[in-house]
């Protein structure tokens, strides 16, 4: 299946979790793809196992913070340069941390509204243009189920994906006539850096009774990134072209 077959695709967070399986799903279906994340390892890490499938060609990657504006305005830019135009734009870059409300410090909660929201607009606003001149141009961004329903200890989590909801439908209403799609996904139980690991941080007297409705209700636990990876090539394909200023929910039922 080759839907990407000279789409030229723009992708945050690419250096782990959901974005680097995406990286590899689009390089798989024939896209060209310029990955950004301010992890540096990571990305080589995503460039490594493309050159081993033999798809290095296809693949361009470049460190970025995309809480930053001038490194955003730069970093895309350079992408549109490299890639030689943009399709479609892939936010998926993010970050996770929980705390009491009350034990939650200014900084923390500017830091996770800073490079979810913020950075997600930066990246849109910066990128629109080149997708105004792309072939069936679309951008998808990342949200949660965290934005509907109630994960505890996570409120500046919430909010930020909240934010890129909403920031999704207005989108897309604007830019409608001008043919730039704009979807979101809300992913749950999803392993990814989030949610493995260091994870969400949570406190040490959590009360995992509240955590009861955060289990899927398919399969047995969380679900590998490949699975959200699958969902987000079909909305940056021709697959997704009647798909704008929605939400998919990929949470294996956990919220049925």
């Amino acid at each position: 299946m080759n839907r990407y077959e000279g789409r030229r695709v723009l992708i945050t967070g690419g250096g782990s979790g959901i974005g680097r399986a995406t990286v590899h799903r689009i390089l798989a279906e024939g896209g060209r793809v310029h990955a950004v994340d301010i992890s540096e390892e990571g990305l080589a890490a995503t460039a490594g196992r493309a050159a081993a499938e033999g798809r290095a060609d296809r693949l361009s990657t470049a460190p970025l913070d995309i809480s930053d504006e001038a490194a955003v305005r730069a970093g895309v830019a350079a992408a549109v340069g490299i890639l030689g135009g943009l399709d479609v734009l892939v936010n998926a870059a993010g970050i996770l941390r929980s705390a009491h409300t009350h034990h939650t410090p200014l900084d923390l909660w500017n830091q996770v509204i800073g490079v979810n929201l913020t950075g997600t607009f930066l990246m849109i606003r910066e990128a629109v243009p080149a997708l105004l001149e792309g072939d069936q141009p679309v951008v998808v961004n990342f949200s949660s189920t965290s934005a509907s329903f109630a994960h505890p200890y996570m409120s500046a989590y919430a909010a930020s994906k909240g934010g890129i909801q909403s920031m999704t439908h207005a989108l897309a209403a604007e830019y409608s006539k001008q043919g730039l799609r704009f979807v979101s996904v809300a992913p749950g139980s999803i392993e990814s850096g989030m949610t493995t690991g260091d994870g969400p941080g949570l406190p040490e007297d959590t009360d995992w009774s509240l955590f009861t409705k955060l289990a899927p209700a398919l399969g047995q636990g969380f679900a590998g990134p490949q699975t959200v990876a699958g969902v987000v090539a079909m909305l940056g394909s021709e697959d997704g072209a009647f798909i704008t200023g929605t939400e998919i929910r990929i949470d294996g039922g956990t919220h049925c």
